[in-house]
Order: C-alpha cells, then structure tokens, then sequence
C-alpha cells in the first residue's frame, strides 16, 4: 500500500488584523485589533509587542495601546483581501484548498517532487505570497492538524514524527485552529486542564473508549488528532447523483451584489439537494465561468458540515476577490474578461448528514452561534415570500433607554448598530435590563386621585400611588414602592407652553409584584418595560 501523501499548510498570521490594515490602506507597523462582541479576537503583531493580547476587552486593550486603530470583525473582508493571496498559491499548486481566509492546504506528492522537495516548495511558497504584501509560515506533516500546528512555528514535522511533535504543545492548541474544532472545543480544552491534562500528549495517552463515553463527539475528534490520525474519517460514501449544481445566470453577473445574492440562491438550493440525499458537505468546489469561457475555481475545506449560510459566505468571498483583485495577469485567476455566465457548485466530500445537528436554541444575533442554520433557513424563506424587509434582526446598539439599545437590521444585511453601543452615554438604564419591552400609555395617580407629573426641575408633583390604564379599561394596581424620577433629557418646546419639557424614568413595584419601568414624556407616562 503506498504511503499517503503528506500534507502541507501555508498560514498567514492575524490575517484578520492584516485585512483590516489593508482595507484601511494603514502603514505595516502601526497596530491594529479587531473586535468581536467588544472582545480582542486578532491583533497585529505591532499591537501584540505592545502588550495586546486576545480576549482582552475592548477599553483593557485601548489602555494598553491608546495609537492602536480598533476595527469590527468582517469575515466579508478576510475572504475578499485573501483571494490574491489564494490566487498566488493556486499559481504554484492548483490543487490547493481554502480552509478558511488566511489558511490553505494541499497535497504534496506531486508538488513536492516537481519543485525538488518539500523545503524548496515551502521556499517557493512563502516568496509567491511575499510577493503580495503579506507575511506567511508553513508547516509540513503527516496529518493535517499536525501541519496546521506546525505552520504556526514554521515548522517540517518528519515522516512518522506527527504524534512526538504533538506530545509537549500545550492542552491549549487543540482549540488553536477554529476551523479544525467543533464548538465547544475551547470549553473541552477547559475541562481537561481542569483534569490536570496539561500536554497534548497526556490527553492522546488516554484510551479512545475513555474519551469516547465520558466526552461528546468534538471530543473523540480532537482525540485523533492528538494521537494524529485525521480528524474527520475519509469519506466512504458514494457522491449522490445530481448533487451538483450548474446555475446559468442570467442577467449575466457583473456587480458585486449580483454576484453575492447569486451565491444565497445556489447555496440554497444545494443544501436541499444534500438534504434530500440525507448527506452533508465538507469539501465544496465553486467555479464561476465567464461570458467568454473563462474559468476561475476554488475548492472549499471545512471542520465541520458546510450550512447553506457558509456555503454563500464562501462564494461571495471568492467572486468578490476575483470581481476586484487588479490582476492582470494571463491566467485563469485574472479578473474576470467577461461578465459571469455560469456558477457551479461541485460536493467534492460528504458525509452522513447526522453530522450536522440542528437546534433551535434562540434566535441569537447575526454571527452568533445561537443562530442555527434551520431558523436561519426557516426565515430566509419568510423573507423570500414577504420581501427583503418582511424580516428583521435585533443587534445590540448604544442608547439609554431599552427600546433604544436595539437596532432592527434586514436578515442578511451587516450587522451594524445604528449608534456606537461603546459611546459613553449618560444616564443610561443600569443592568438589570427589562426583560419585556413596551410603549402602552399608563396614568400615574398621587392619592388625591391627581395625575402625578415631572416638574422641570425633575421631581414629582406628588407621591405616586397608584397606575392604571387609561379609558376604556381603568384598571389599575396600587404601588408598593417606587425610585426616581431620573431627568434624562429635554424634548422640544410645544405649540402650546413654548419652553422645553423633561423627559424623565421612574420605577415602581406594582401590588401583584410586577415592576415597571416608566418613562415620562410629552406630559404623560409609558410603561417603557417590565421587570418579571
């Protein structure tokens, strides 16, 4: 039986700092950090030197390098930069695969021998991609978790040495590469470390059938990478028939957002193809054929089952890439001649489609895992038969009130807030936040049955004592206690009084144990949310 082919990995450090740096048209040296959910998730190597460090909270790193420019994760960004960087390597070896922007793989068994071996490949690599702009290390092992790992040190791991190279790296790098994990592997790397696991070695010195019934699935996996077998088993599954999908486009594709909602239309209708033939991809091919014939292809490798949502991610970030790289070179990976004429869609790896569980655990903000691929295809179709605006997505905003602190965005669109939720506010609502927010008018009555009101100097007139609805209902419910008024602003003056008037939030503990947050404006009280 012939030996397998060794594999080997070209990584681009902080790749998401460096895009951002790019994009920002910034010099090499100046620091940069991007930021997800107000944490450090990349950060230049200038930034790092000055103390930088991932995870850290978005003022704890400011702190440390006030000069530093803090940029919003962009996976749109990272995939669109990366595509001359990937053009350059498919130059030297076609047959290369994308694992994510800022990493690819390939096979060495014909490479390395047409460019003289393994170093003088990895040589040549590194000076295609140098040649770029950007800075890159590659690792060379058997397997290829053990490569990846090892381009992070610039490391060739020798023929049969995977699993001594493994044994003293930390417990920590089994979650070093997200896209080789599953989602729980940090809290898994946690864990272990609690268990007194500290090397990668001590936990591939456990039995396979320890790990296998005391830990879920992601565990078992990051077990055979420990003990560098592959990650994922080969394949044995047959490709289904009529699995790929040829898409004639018409009008023909020559804008950027064409292409993007060219590339949600196809993705769709393949993950139904793949649900009905009870399979899931893990290696996906894209090509995009030009008016003229010219041909630009990809191949696509993931940790984990491609959902409908990834599949479009990686379409647009390639045909973006190709659409505006200022290439000109003669070959297939030059801009395109020609407005685009076909995409295809090519499973190149399935597995059983159990692999990709669904859960609708919430319905999340966009990006985050909470938002599962059925919820997600669930409203995809609502928005399909209702209109691009039919559905919308709270993401977390600045502001000072609750209803404030919300922005509705089109499923799809960028998750952008509409104010700066970083921005210091004053008189913002402290935590805990109403779990219910509301707008329904409500009367605030002292106990002569007056209403109470705001005065300008941002007092009530009277105690208050009771709320109810108003008419028709009535109904109303004695307080028990209450705190405020807080003035939080001023509104514009009146037709009628001709001077500002305050705004105001008050709380109040009801008799049936509810408590309101209320809100005084425009001479009357809404109950703005309710604490359960």
């Amino acid at each position: 039986m012939a030996a397998q082919a060794r594999v080997l990995a070209l990584w681009c450090p902080d790749w998401p700092a460096t895009a951002a740096a790019a994009d920002a048209d910034l010099p090499p040296r100046h620091p940069v950090a991007v930021l997800h959910a107000n944490r450090v998730i990349a950060c230049s190597a200038p930034a790092r030197a000055l103390g930088v460090r991932r995870g850290m909270r978005k003022r704890q790193a400011q702190s440390v390098c006030p000069e530093m420019t803090v940029v919003t994760a962009d996976e749109h960004r990272d995939g669109r930069l990366f595509e001359p960087v990937a053009a350059a390597v498919a130059d030297l070896v076609p047959a290369m695969e994308v694992v994510r922007p800022g990493l690819v793989v390939l096979r060495l068994s014909g490479a390395a021998r047409v460019f003289g071996g393994e170093a003088e490949l990895a040589e040549e690599l590194i000076d295609r991609v140098s040649a770029c702009g950007v800075e890159s290390q590659v690792g060379v092992a058997d397997e290829l978790f053990t490569a990846v790992l090892a381009a992070r040190t610039g490391r060739s791991v020798p023929p049969g040495g995977d699993r001594e190279h493994l044994a003293d790296r930390p417990i920590a790098d089994l979650a070093a590469e997200p896209s080789l994990c599953g989602p729980g592997r940090t809290e898994l790397v946690d864990l272990l470390r609690r268990l007194g696991l500290r090397t990668i070695g001590a936990f591939a010195a456990m039995a396979a059938s320890d790990v296998a019934t005391r830990f879920d699935a992601d565990a078992v996996i990051a077990h055979r990478q420990a003990t560098a077998q592959p990650g994922r088993p080969p394949s044995t599954q047959a490709l289904p028939e009529d699995l790929v999908i040829e898409y004639p486009c018409d009008p023909l594709i020559d804008r950027i957002d064409a292409a993007a909602f060219a590339g949600r239309r196809i993705a769709e209708l393949l993950h139904r193809r793949l649900v009905d033939a009870s399979v899931a991809c893990t290696k996906l091919t894209v090509e995009a054929i030009t008016e003229r014939g010219q041909r630009h292809s990809r191949t696509w490798r993931c940790g984990q089952p491609l959902t409908a949502s990834a599949t479009a991610d990686r379409i647009r970030w390639q045909l973006e890439g190709w659409m505006t790289s200022g290439r000109t070179r003669g070959s297939g990976d030059a801009r395109p001649d020609s407005p685009i004429a076909v995409l295809r869609l090519v499973p190149v790896e399935v597995v059983d489609a159990g692999m990709l569980q669904h859960a609708l655990t919430g319905a999340g903000l966009p990006g985050e895992p909470e938002l599962t691929e059925r919820a997600r295809r669930s409203m995809e179709r609502v928005q399909g038969l209702l209109g691009g605006d039919a559905v919308r997505i709270p993401v977390l905003s600045g502001g000072r009130g609750p209803a404030e602190q919300i922005s509705m965005i089109t499923l799809g669109e960028d998750p952008v807030p509409g104010r700066d939720p970083e921005a210091p506010w004053p008189g913002r609502l402290p935590q805990p936040a109403p779990t219910m927010s509301s707008d329904a008018p409500v009367e605030v009555i002292d106990p002569a049955g007056e209403p109470v009101q705001v005065t300008p100097r941002g007092a009530f007139t009277a105690e208050p004592t009771m709320v109810r609805m108003p008419e028709p209902s009535r109904q109303g419910w004695e307080v028990r206690w209450w705190a405020g008024p807080w003035p939080v602003g001023l509104e514009p003056a009146g037709p009628e009084s001709g001077h500002e008037a305050i705004s105001a939030r008050a709380q109040v503990l009801l008799d049936d144990s509810r408590a309101l947050l209320l809100c005084y404006r425009s001479g009357g009280w809404v109950v703005e949310g309710v604490y359960d």
